[in-house]
């Protein structure tokens, strides 16, 4: 019996580039005759003509299924869906901008094969054609995020990799509502092989990924995986706590034994005002992971999924 390879291919207004992500992927798929092959896209609430070309692409070929979410949950609910209907022996995730080159997949088969690892995943090795700031931030948070958690990313890593069964049913098994996938494939094990590739610009369309929506991807994965800002606050807590101590003591001291009145209220007000803004960015942390313990307790699901043409697909989870 032939084993089966499913492609999860997330999608937000990717009309311009499906045609060529399509035409690649099935070159590169009829080019491994020995394995069975799904092609899952997710539509992730697309405001262009996303649902009607994969419609179109399904007419063209039966392995192509697709999943219409009932309006944008984001890239994280759509990888999720993937997984919880994907039916493959191996799983692959990948963007459907060709910036993950399908060309990738007979190596990356090849090294699961061989029975060492559980997962390929891809990292760049060069970030061409990207600002320089946005690198320098990426380097930034990735050095960050494995000093301060438990999650082991690596720099440059991309979402596309290619996966076990069983490392799959782990992810599915994570049902937590604030994803940070990254973190998740790190933070689960299993033996990974780190394949690196030079960067590949977009065949078409334009990023979704802006320097602000990048950024505040940056802290759900610190803050879904790392204490440390917890930590850090509770720190700067006793730290001001004790020089406030100690400047109490030189006040009443120097009153006592000069005589000397204590004068300035400019400088008093300064004080106050950096101390309140220290309060208030210690509550901001806190309240950063109460709202995501919120969002938890009230087990909303992480996606809807309004049409599709898969007959046994799992439309809400």
């Amino acid at each position: 019996m032939k084993k089966k390879i499913s492609l999860i291919v997330p999608c937000f207004n990717e009309e311009e580039s499906l045609p060529f992500f399509f035409e690649e992927a099935v070159r590169v798929l009829n080019e491994l005759p020995a394995y069975d092959s799904e092609m899952l896209f997710v539509n992730d609430g697309s405001s262009d003509k996303t649902l009607q070309v994969l419609k179109e692409l399904s007419g063209k070929d039966e392995r192509v299924k697709y999943l219409s979410f009932s309006r944008n949950f984001g890239k994280e609910a759509a990888m999720y869906a993937g997984f919880c209907n994907a039916s493959g022996d191996y799983v692959a995730v990948m963007d459907a901008d060709l910036q993950d080159p399908p060309s990738l997949l007979p190596r990356m088969l090849d090294i699961l094969e061989s029975g060492e690892y559980d997962s390929v995943a891809t990292r760049r090795v060069s970030r061409k054609g990207e600002p320089p700031i946005r690198s320098f931030f990426a380097r930034m948070f990735y050095k960050i995020i494995n000093r301060i958690s438990d999650a082991d990313v690596v720099d440059g890593a991309r979402d596309f990799r290619l996966m076990k069964r069983d490392m799959v049913d782990a992810i599915v098994k994570m049902s937590e509502y604030n994803r940070f996938s990254k973190g998740i494939f790190g933070w689960i094990g299993f033996r990974t092989y780190w394949l690196p590739y030079e960067n590949v610009e977009r065949v078409a369309g334009e990023t979704k990924w802006s320097f602000w929506k990048l950024f505040k991807y940056s802290l759900e994965g610190i803050v879904n995986f790392s204490q440390m800002p917890l930590t850090l606050a509770s720190w700067m807590g006793i730290i001001f706590t004790a020089i406030s101590f100690i400047m109490l003591l030189f006040v009443v001291v120097r009153k006592i034994v000069f005589g000397d009145p204590v004068a300035g209220w400019a400088s008093l007000v300064c004080i106050v005002v950096f101390l309140g803004g220290i309060q208030l960015f210690c509550l901001g942390i806190m309240g950063q992971y109460q709202a995501k313990t919120y969002l938890e307790t009230k087990k909303r699901p992480h996606f809807i999924i309004s049409e599709t043409n898969e007959e046994d697909a799992v439309k809400v989870k």
